[in-house]
């Protein structure tokens, strides 16, 4: 497929704006071939319109039908072949073996969203007999269902230019809901976003779906997005990125004059605790895989562990030590893009001059958009007493709160918000000493982890990818897995439908 650098609005190319951006190479620093043109207002408001028009019929086709639909989107990825992977590889500055895992996750989550609305219940549903003759009153026969929301826009995140983007986990589980999806494309990767829309829109066709089922548009954010949210045809959003984008997002959704939900993945440091017992027995072993898990794809993960809680000790010693020495050895590596390495920078700095923490590892010498891990170390007291370490910082970097006891991680988990993930390594002794610490956990997290990081989410059906505020705007929802789709559904009751009705409505 050719690259026209112009939005996609359901079957029809948006036209060639004045405005106009370039896709750059992180690991080059250059700008890369073919220009990709803002979309006009005019483009956004039909895009919006297609897309309500496309929900009256695409919610009435057969679930079966729509699951064919996601199967032929994930065959039409993988016919994209080198030329995906080579635009992804170059927009990124990630690996081909980071493409290759990511268009297989893609595609997978596709069929599984393709598989689940295909078995019959999917949609929850459930019947209940008339009583006439039940005394005080007779009951009402009734079934509860669950039905899409409505046009849903998509934001995509820099991090995943393809599991979490264009076809990734919100328009994948949006459209097995029977919702139109408009995904606003994400300035750091247009191209490969371009390949991927191009593939729903050909899948599109080919399996009959109606026109605007589907539209790509390129755009700032802030002015396309606030189009989008803000436009009347929108019954919902997701998101994936900051929390200062996400929560903007949401106010605009809440003054609308039809509020609408806004599921967005924002902000987590996904704290790891080292139970003393645990930490004695292998030191290295601890230090050595969070090593890998904090430089993982440069880290810049949302599952990054940006905060690690110890007690002081020989054992806790060894591993600090180990730790900087093993992240002093990772080589620099390009980040996503330019806006990403100067917030890695910014939070570097803040971490810097927070007061009483100490610099292990100083992040020296970084060029362009390559970036080297770093490393700091707190007290618990400095910790509770400086909120500027309580945030997250988009990167390979990660803080050490050292306690004089075990018992003091309950201080640090009481005054956290929500994350996604809050991982704990321990010995069944440590378990034992620690009940009142573990059982606090799955208030503070979606995702509770045993003797693992955190990095590394599987797409399965009893994932979860959220958690409360500020991980996400909703934390009864998962971005990631079967539920996923929950949020695009709404539940309806049926009372008292007779034959005729219920085979023209149902």
């Amino acid at each position: 497929m050719k690259l026209n650098g112009t939005s996609i609005i359901g079957y029809s190319r948006g036209a060639a704006s004045k405005s106009t951006f370039h896709a750059f190479n992180p690991a080059t620093g250059e700008d890369l071939e073919t220009a990709f043109y803002k979309a006009e207002p005019a483009e956004i408001e039909r895009a919006c319109k297609l897309a309500e028009c496309a929900f009256l019929a695409y919610r009435r086709i057969r679930p079966e039908k729509r699951g064919d639909f996601l199967r032929a989107i994930a065959d039409e990825i993988e016919a994209l072949g080198d030329t995906l992977l080579e635009r992804y590889v170059a927009e990124s500055g990630l690996p081909a073996g980071r493409a290759q895992g990511e268009r297989g996750r893609t595609c997978g989550q596709l069929r599984l969203f393709a598989d689940h609305i295909s078995q019959p219940g999917w949609d929850r549903s459930e019947s209940e007999e008339a009583q006439p003759d039940r005394r005080p009153l007779p009951k009402p026969a009734t079934r509860i269902r669950h039905i899409g929301i409505g046009p849903v826009v998509v934001f995509g995140p820099s991090n995943f230019p393809l599991a979490f983007d264009v076809a990734g986990g919100d328009t994948a589980s949006a459209l097995a809901a029977g919702c139109p999806v408009i995904v606003k494309a994400h300035s750091s990767h247009p191209g490969t976003s371009e390949l991927v829309g191009q593939a729903i829109v050909k899948a599109a066709q080919a399996c009959g779906m109606p026109d605007g089922v589907f539209s790509l548009i390129f755009g700032d954010g802030r002015g396309a997005g606030t189009a989008l949210v803000e436009h009347p045809s929108i019954k919902a959003v997701g998101f994936t990125g900051s929390e200062g984008a996400g929560r903007a997002l949401f106010n605009l959704a809440a003054a609308r004059a039809e509020p609408i939900p806004v599921f967005a993945e924002m902000s987590s440091i996904n704290p790891v605790l080292l139970f003393s017992e645990k930490l004695a027995e292998d030191p290295d072993g601890l230090a050595s895989g969070l090593t890998g898990s904090v430089t993982l794809g440069v880290g810049q993960f949302c599952t990054n562990p940006g905060l690690i809680l110890v007690s002081k000790s020989a054992a806790s010693e060894s591993f600090v030590d180990g730790l900087a020495k093993q992240l002093k050895a990772v080589e620099e590596a390009p980040m996503l893009d330019k806006g990403v390495k100067a917030s890695y920078v910014d939070g570097l700095d803040r971490l810097a001059s927070a007061g009483r923490t100490e610099e292990l590892l100083k992040a020296d010498g970084m060029v362009g958009c390559g970036a080297v891990p770093a490393l700091y170390k707190t007290s618990v007291e400095a910790f509770l007493s400086n909120t500027d370490l309580w945030t997250e910082v988009f990167g390979p970097v990660t803080l050490i709160v050292e306690c004089e006891k075990d018992s003091q991680f309950n201080e640090v988990l009481y005054k956290l918000g929500g994350q996604l993930t809050v991982s704990f390594f321990a010995t069944d002794g440590d378990v034992s000493s620690n009940a009142s610490t573990l059982q606090l956990l799955e208030t503070k997290a979606g995702r509770v982890i045993q003797n693992g990081w955190p990095t590394g989410v599987e797409v399965c059906a009893t994932m979860v990818h959220g958690g409360p505020y500020p991980a996400t705007t909703d934390g009864r929802f998962t971005s990631v897995g079967l539920r996923a789709i929950d949020r695009f559904l709404r539940p309806v009751c049926y009372q008292d439908l007779t034959e005729a009705a219920r085979n023209t409505i149902l």
